[in-house]
């Protein structure tokens, strides 16, 4: 979630957003509230657009074509081209643009078309309003992820790379949590080409390149 650790937010969602499987964020008294990195990338867009459309936003690059959109923004604290930390502020809720009333809308974006959310490894209410909870850096700086195969299990292994022992499987769609992330043996998956390994368990390691975090790089601290 665009939220720190957490925060409870009331999400809306509704057929006739534009795009439509866009999130509007709320809570009381929520203008200046703080915004925050849903995952970490790279920042490419800090635009305002005055009292139209979007107003003041920011996107993320997290790469392999996805990215993630913060407007109505009060105000922004990075800029075009700057790396961003899970959980790093970029800016504060606002009522810019076309907006009528302080709220985040938020859309997570792939190859540049608005997906359904997902948050904490499961997908948003579409469509009506829900509370939701923010687990954005939570705890010991552990982060969630979703295997993502296409359908086939994934086999856990004893370290990063193929040749290590197979010491279980992740089914498709499963939450992960990641402890830590290293290097080791690439890897081309349906999340793209990745050195990165993330340890769910003790002994216990998965390709990032089948692992959706939101971000193709580092989310997770690297493993001692």
């Amino acid at each position: 979630m665009p939220f720190a650790c957490g925060q409870t937010w009331e999400g809306q969602t509704r057929t006739n957003h534009s795009p439509q499987n866009s999130v509007d964020l709320n809570r009381a008294d929520d203008l200046g509230d703080t915004v925050v990195a849903s995952a970490a990338g790279r920042v490419t867009t800090v635009t305002n657009l005055g009292s139209t459309s979007y107003g003041r936003y920011v996107v993320i690059d997290h790469g392999s074509g996805w990215t993630t959109l913060y407007a109505h923004l009060n105000s922004w604290s990075v800029s075009v081209g700057q790396q961003v930390a899970q959980g790093q502020a970029i800016g504060t809720v606002g009522s810019t643009g076309g907006s009528t009333g302080p709220h985040l809308h938020f859309e997570e974006r792939l190859n540049g078309s608005a997906q359904r959310i997902v948050w904490n490894g499961a997908q948003i209410l579409y469509f009506g309003t829900r509370s939701y909870t923010s687990a954005n850096r939570c705890g010991s700086g552990t982060v969630t992820g979703v295997v993502d195969t296409n359908g086939a299990n994934l086999n856990v292994r004893a370290g990063p790379g193929t040749s290590y022992a197979i010491v279980g499987s992740r089914a498709d769609g499963a939450t992960v949590t990641i402890q830590c992330q290293t290097y080791g043996e690439t890897i081309t998956g349906t999340r793209g080409t990745s050195r990165i390994w993330n340890r769910i368990g003790s002994g216990q390691f998965i390709p990032d390149a089948y692992t959706y975090t939101g971000s193709d790089g580092l989310v997770a601290p690297l493993c001692p």
